[in-house]
């Protein structure tokens, strides 16, 4: 690979990198359950497409960039599960081409630049990004953005019109996550630094720093006015900020877990990038420095918030130190025998953990069956614990506007000041409007609302019979229960 990338053009990278993502993600595609989150993100945007609006109609704190970007998935075939992989690999495989373009700008070799850039492609699955989480998506405009600033750095004549441009990306990735905030303003001040660099005048310097500011804070200011148009600027304010300080935090030792954890993904790459930095000293490549600075502001993004728990929150972080590899590939004396074993070992472990989580949390055939047992014949279904895609391929109803089932059944959502409602009192209103099926998981979540599956539980024992009990992994059910009849009593 090192080698023969000195004789690729662009698009023959482009095309290296969209089979390599074709090939490494191909296995999800019959799975329509892969993640919770991709689920219900999946969800909103297909019912966006039928009238529904998020934050009105279905609660999240997401932005609706992101559903948008979902609705753009189900709107364009007529197998939504497939679509949203397929635009999820040409988000990867792009931001991949951006990431080796950087690098061979900052005078890695070409080879060295499309190791660091196929590294990108594979350690993703190695922290949930195999399908649909949000930073998949949103890793590509922070990348292209990232992309336009390093270019104003060497070229000082066209800052101002990169400038815009950049930060018109960022703000679109702002609206797929808010985190993305903090590379944003990383980027806001490279360009400034470029400005002051190309000797600019201060009020030209502050001139061009209002522009940029108005460029980041466009897309999400068009979101907010819309809103304020329909009426429903309040909701929209409290989803997408308020929301934020009301969770609750998780428990010390499963955030300490989940850092662990995730600092042992990351801990291959992460060291291939201390060994060069000591080894090259002040000889390193200095234009990677600005790889470094990004570096620092996505790892700063990621801990802000102490949202550890799932892999997936730490992969705006792999963009940028698989960037930061590059400089080894290109210079280190063993560098094709450690690039061979990180991509040999990122290959196959990314394949071994795509069937593991099919296997723990059930694949195609588990949510067929589920989904069978759950269709309703006139009313709604409620997946109080489950999955969220029971509501496409059942063809459900909603009964609720807080259909993630985390947002009812998980104790750090446990408050109004955190969704919007209590969470006992949504249950039981829900529960008195006698849904024709309840979806439950057994054993219950160790992070649960005890209080809600309290009321759960004792409404399928009074109101609800078991009609089936799927295992999936090696001790976890998926339970449909339906409502007892005449014809079907308790």
């Amino acid at each position: 690979m090192m080698a023969q990338a000195k004789v690729l053009r662009d698009w023959q990278v482009a095309v290296l990198l969209v089979l390599l993502a074709l090939t490494v993600r191909a296995a999800t595609f019959g799975n329509p359950v892969v993640g919770f989150d991709e689920q219900f993100y999946l969800l909103v945007g297909e019912r966006m497409l039928h009238g529904a609006l998020p934050y009105v109609d279905i609660w999240d704190r997401k932005p609706v960039g992101l559903f948008l970007v979902y609705a753009f998935s189900a709107l364009i075939g007529p197998d939504p599960f497939l679509q949203y992989k397929l635009v999820a690999i040409a988000f990867v495989a792009a931001t991949a081409c951006a990431l080796y373009r950087m690098a061979v700008r900052a005078g890695a070799k070409p080879g060295g630049a499309l190791v660091a850039a196929a590294l990108y492609v594979l350690w993703i699955n190695l922290s949930e990004g195999e399908s649909g989480q949000s930073p998949v998506f949103y890793n590509l405009p922070v990348a292209l953005a990232a992309l336009l600033v390093q270019a104003a750095l060497y070229d000082r004549t066209r800052i101002l019109e990169r400038g815009c441009s950049a930060m018109l990306l960022a703000g679109i990735a702002i609206q797929m996550k808010y985190t993305a905030l903090f590379e944003g303003v990383f980027l806001g001040l490279a360009l400034l630094r470029a400005l002051q660099l190309s000797g600019r005048s201060v009020p030209a310097i502050l001139g061009a720093a209002l522009a940029w500011v108005a460029c980041g804070l466009l897309p999400t200011a068009l979101a907010a006015a819309f809103y304020w148009r329909i009426g429903a600027f309040d909701a929209f304010v409290f989803a997408n900020f308020g929301s934020i300080f009301g969770k609750l935090p998780d428990p010390l030792a499963a955030r300490v877990e989940g850092l662990l954890t995730i600092c042992a993904i990351l801990l291959p790459l992460a060291t291939v990038v201390f060994v060069h930095w000591r080894r090259a000293g002040s000889r390193r490549l200095a234009d990677l420095d600005f790889a470094a600075c990004w570096l620092a502001a996505a790892v700063f993004g990621f801990a802000v918030f102490g949202n550890f728990l799932a892999p997936g929150n730490v992969l705006p972080v792999i963009a940028p130190l698989c960037l930061c590899t590059a400089a080894f590939f290109s210079s280190a004396p063993k560098r094709k025998a450690v690039a061979t074993g990180l991509i040999l070992f990122s290959a196959l472990a990314g394949q071994l953990l795509i069937g593991i989580v099919a296997y723990g949390k059930g694949g195609r055939d588990q949510a067929i069956a589920v989904a069978a047992a759950a269709r309703p014949e006139k009313g709604c279904i409620w997946v109080y614990d489950g999955y969220p895609a029971l509501y496409m391929l059942t063809k459900s109803c909603l009964p609720t506007r807080w259909v993630f089932p985390g947002h009812l059944n998980t104790a750090n959502e446990g408050t109004a000041a955190a969704i919007g409602v209590d969470p006992l009192a949504e249950v039981r209103r829900i529960l008195a409007t006698r849904p024709e099926v309840i979806v439950d998981d057994a054993p219950a979540y160790h992070l649960g609302n005890p209080q809600t599956r309290a009321a759960v539980q004792a409404a399928l024992r009074r109101d609800y019979h078991l009609v089936l009990r799927v295992r999936t992994g090696r001790a976890r059910f998926r339970m449909v229960y339906r409502a007892n009849t005449a014809e079907a009593p308790r």
